[in-house]
């Protein structure tokens, strides 16, 4: 597997090419940006665009899906079935088989209440849930708490060395978030 990492610098929001370099196919996840560069990576590459995957619906997000539905013929994956039109919907967690790839998703709400987080083999892409050293914003209290508590349950159950590939900012890993999170880390005390 070979992972491409692509930004757009209006919204500082991250977009990843993920290519099964076995099978010459691809995905999308979270695809906020078209860039001349993806574009060529995907052509030049000889890949096959097979799927997008949607961690949440927020426009940063996705702003760039109808666009990549007028070049490619995909299919969309997502927990919201209002998110983009004709969407394969993910409920709660489980594992989808797509561009030749082993894929299991957890349904981690909070941030939003269609946030879905995508592990890939020892990657795991999180779009809004966490980042380096924060979780993703929270409407109240309660929003905040059923984040963590997800966080705590589905994300740092998995293995420390997993890499943790979010919608925004630098890459992390588990065993970092562990550590030093400020809120949810087992050096902070909320929610247990």
């Amino acid at each position: 597997m070979k992972i491409y990492f692509h930004i757009n610098f209006n919204t500082l929001t991250n977009s990843y090419l993920v290519v099964n370099e076995d099978t010459k196919q691809a995905l999308i996840i979270d695809p906020c940006t078209v860039s001349k560069e993806l574009i060529n990576q995907i052509e030049d590459g000889g890949y096959t665009l097979s799927a997008t995957l949607i961690t949440h619906k927020h426009t940063s997000h996705i702003s760039a899906l109808s666009t990549i539905r007028k070049i490619y013929d995909i299919k969309v994956y997502g927990a919201d079935p209002e998110a983009a039109g004709q969407i394969n919907v993910l409920q709660g967690d489980g594992r989808i088989r797509v561009a030749g790839l082993d894929i299991d998703y957890f349904s981690i709400p909070g941030h939003s209440s269609d946030s879905i987080a995508y592990k890939v083999g020892t990657v795991l892409f999180t779009g809004d849930v966490i980042f380096a050293g924060k979780i993703g914003s929270s409407s109240c209290n309660y929003t905040k708490t059923r984040l963590c508590n997800g966080i705590k349950t589905k994300i740092f159950s998995l293995p420390e060395e997993t890499v943790i590939m979010p919608g925004h900012g630098p890459l992390t890993s588990v065993g970092a978030e562990m550590q030093f999170n400020l809120d949810v880390g087992e050096k902070n005390s909320f929610g247990g």
